[in-house]
């Protein structure tokens, strides 16, 4: 830190009754008494008057009046800034630093110390102290820059905070590789204390373009709003680091519990935070400066603080563009009156509607069909289904609330029905009072045939689903168990001078036996899927429940039956696929009466 002493006599200030009173050790005795806020000064006429204008002008009115005894109550700084211009005129030692020398700078304003009265007066020898070391210096500038505050109009008047933020912003506009002062930076260090980096002509590491940001986070928000436009201004600077800049000052003052944000200490100053952050955004034409987490954050806040309606509309048109990058938590907004529900649900659904017009705008249009970006949609069906699984405990989410999130994507967004199924478990477990329609209409969404092996053996003992969901599940398990067994056939016959025997009736055997489920390891109380089953182990295997036991019963008999069609028809050169529709008969005949008796399941 900068520092400038002024004086060269010893300090003679004595202080009495707890500093309420302040004197000089002296032979001669004191004349005048000049009172700052709660303290009294007692001093000697002729130092005083030969440095200050305003003092000369106030002794004289009080000799006039017959009063010894001077009254500053508005003096700027306090009693701490007077002392500093009171030992400046009697010649004492005193020194200036970036914490001191804006109020040394007012109060030598308030006196009128200037060349007026002295050549070498206070007023000179401080703003030379300013351009000479503080405006040069990094932290000095932020120093002097935050204790302003205090002293804002003040400061404004002698351009003081102009100045500083200027030189601030300069700064930042460095090329990095040209920076020989020392910062803060320990954002991406992985040790969890401070790490203050002192550059020198050696540079162990490269300075990266966010260098600054933590050092300016500590200026209150309409400061540092002024540095950012003039850092803006400059052109100089890339807009990520001006993201990244923005998101580490929120993260820095915006609290994270909701009762904190609306707390009556803190809710106007978290509105005026969160409108600046959103008025400084750089323009993401990119579609790449600002992550989506960031902007959700910024939203939630907006919406608690109940900020300006059009602040969170430009939001949600920045998060409809990159909807796809956000994780789930990020979407839990809480609710506003009139809604029922924890999370503002509508808010997702407009977001996903948004989202999904923008692929469409942005598509190319094939035979009515729309080529989207896949890999973005793939990321944006898990969204969706992680969302659901977080709101499918709230009671008073409603079925359409649900079924509407669910069909805002695509098909092909949803490869695998795995997390939609826990989610739709999820809700019926929570809302046990579904009619039979309502539980037929949320378990249409999942479909069974994109189900793994680990969710089919839970939904097959599944007591919350209804009997039909449970015997499509049964059924395309038995089927997908005939089409591997057929393809494991037809490998062999293809493969026969290899040596490799496949027995095909152990074969089939052992994949339905998959479905056979260990007691011990599914029986789980919240009907979450239990990833620990032994697929591979043959003894000890528990029957399924008795509901899915009959059920799964006549789907052997079926399999068995298909198994001897298969024989009869490979020894008249034709060959059969699974259907939807399976044939129950009497498995030694190949004839018509197998096409007059089916099971449907669709």
């Amino acid at each position: 830190m900068k520092f400038m002493k002024l004086g060269s006599k010893p300090d003679a200030f004595q202080a009495d009754h707890g500093n309420s009173l302040r004197y000089v050790s002296s032979e001669l005795a004191t004349d005048i008494v000049i009172t700052v806020g709660d303290v009294k000064f007692y001093l000697h006429k002729f130092p005083l008057l030969a440095k200050s204008n305003r003092l000369h002008k106030l002794v004289s009115k009080a000799n006039e009046e017959n009063c010894d005894e001077i009254l500053l109550d508005d003096f700027p700084g306090g009693s701490k800034a007077f002392e500093i211009c009171a030992k400046f005129c009697y010649g004492m030692t005193v020194t200036l630093n970036a914490y001191n020398v804006v109020a040394a700078r007012c109060a030598a304003e308030y006196l009128e110390m200037n060349k007026d009265i002295d050549r070498g007066n206070l007023i000179f020898k401080i703003d030379v102290f300013l351009n000479s070391s503080i405006f040069r210096s990094w932290k000095d500038s932020i120093i002097v820059l935050q204790t302003t505050k205090s002293l804002l109009s003040w400061s404004e008047n002698l351009k003081i905070v102009g100045r500083c933020i200027d030189s601030i912003a300069t700064k930042t506009s460095v090329d990095p590789e040209n920076i020989t002062w020392s910062y803060t930076y320990n954002r991406k260090l992985t040790e969890p204390t401070d790490k203050i980096v002192e550059l020198s002509q050696e540079k162990i590491e490269p300075v990266p373009k966010d260098w600054w940001v933590e050092d300016i986070c500590e200026l209150d928000i309409d400061l540092y709003k002024r540095i950012m436009i003039t850092v803006k201004s400059k052109g100089r600077m890339d807009d990520v680091v001006i993201a990244e800049a923005l998101k580490t000052y929120a993260v820095r003052w915006l609290p994270n519990s909701i009762d904190a944000l609306v707390s009556d200490a803190h809710a106007w100053r978290n509105k005026s935070l969160v409108e600046t952050i959103v008025f400084l955004l750089p323009c993401d034409n990119d579609n790449a400066v600002c992550s989506c987490s960031f902007l959700l954050m910024l939203l939630k806040v907006a919406i608690v603080v109940e900020a300006d309606e059009s602040l969170s509309e430009l939001l949600m048109k920045s998060i409809s563009l990159k909807l796809h990058e956000a994780c789930a938590k990020d979407l839990l907004i809480p609710a506003r009156s009139p809604q029922t529900t924890t999370y503002d649900v509508d808010l997702v659904q407009c977001l996903l509607n948004r989202y999904m017009s923008n692929e469409k705008e942005s598509g190319v249009k094939v035979n009515g069909d729309y080529i989207l970006a896949h890999g973005s949609l793939l990321n944006l069906g898990k969204l969706v289904d992680d969302y659901l699984r977080e709101i499918a405990h709230d009671p008073n989410l409603g079925l359409s609330s649900f079924v509407g999130l669910s069909q805002s994507i695509p098909d092909f967004a949803r490869p695998n029905h795995d997390s939609l199924y826990r989610a739709v478990d999820l809700y019926l477990e929570e809302h046990p009072t579904l009619t039979k329609a309502e539980k037929k209409k949320i378990c249409g969404l999942i479909d069974v045939k994109k189900l793994t092996m680990d969710a089919s053996m839970h939904a097959a003992q599944n007591e919350r689903l209804p009997l039909r969901v449970v015997m499509q599940v049964l059924f395309f398990e038995q089927v997908r168990a005939s089409a591997a067994n057929a393809r494991a056939l037809s490998y062999n016959r293809r493969n026969s001078s290899s040596h490799i025997a496949i027995n095909e009736d152990e074969d089939y055997s052992n994949h339905i036996s998959q479905l056979k489920i260990k007691d011990e390891e599914l029986q789980n109380k919240n009907g979450k899927l239990n990833k620990k089953n032994s697929k591979n182990s043959r003894s000890g295997m528990q029957l399924l429940p008795s509901r899915s036991r009959r059920i799964f019963d006549k789907l052997w008999s079926v399999g068995k039956g298909q198994q001897g069609e298969n024989r009869c028809s490979e020894t008249s050169g034709s060959s059969n696929s699974p259907t939807t529709s399976v044939v129950v008969g009497d498995t030694k005949s190949c004839g018509s009466s197998l096409r007059h008796r089916r099971y449907s399941v669709s």
